[in-house]
C-alpha cells in the first residue's frame, strides 16, 4: 500500500502524521485491498472560522476510487469524522464486491458413492 500525507497551508507533523497512520489502520483492518491512499490536510484561510480546517482522502482499491472529504475547526476532529465516512464508504464497497448468492441445497451435486 502506498501512502502520501501532505500538507496544503500547514506543516504535517510527526504527531499529525502518526494520528492519521493509526485511524487508517481501522480502514484497513477491515479492507486489505488498499492499492494507494493519498491524505491532503488543508488549512483554508478564507473560510469561515468553524470550517477552516480540511482533512480529505482519496483511498484507490481496485476498479474503483474512493474520495471523503471533511471540514471541521479542530483538525483532528475533521481526521476522526473523515474516517468515520471512508470507513463507511470502504464497508459499503466491500459489501458490493462480496458474492452473497449462495448455491441452494438442491442445486448442489451429490457426490457418487
Amino acid at each position: 500500500m502506498n501512502l502520501t500525507i501532505s500538507g496544503h497551508h500547514l506543516e504535517v507533523t510527526p504527531a499529525l502524521r502518526e494520528y492519521v497512520l493509526t485511524k487508517l489502520e481501522r480502514v484497513t483492518r477491515h479492507f486489505d485491498q488498499v492499492v494507494d491512499v493519498s491524505v491532503l490536510l488543508t488549512v483554508e484561510k478564507n473560510k469561515e472560522k468553524e470550517r477552516r480546517q480540511k482533512a480529505e482522502v482519496t483511498l484507490h482499491v481496485k476498479g474503483r476510487d474512493i474520495f471523503v472529504e471533511q471540514f471541521h475547526e479542530d483538525l483532528y476532529a475533521a481526521i476522526d469524522q473523515l474516517m468515520d465516512k471512508l470507513d463507511r464508504q470502504v464497508g459499503r464497497h466491500k459489501d458490493r464486491i462480496q458474492d452473497h448468492h449462495h448455491a441452494s441445497p438442491k442445486r448442489q451435486e451429490v457426490p457418487a458413492p
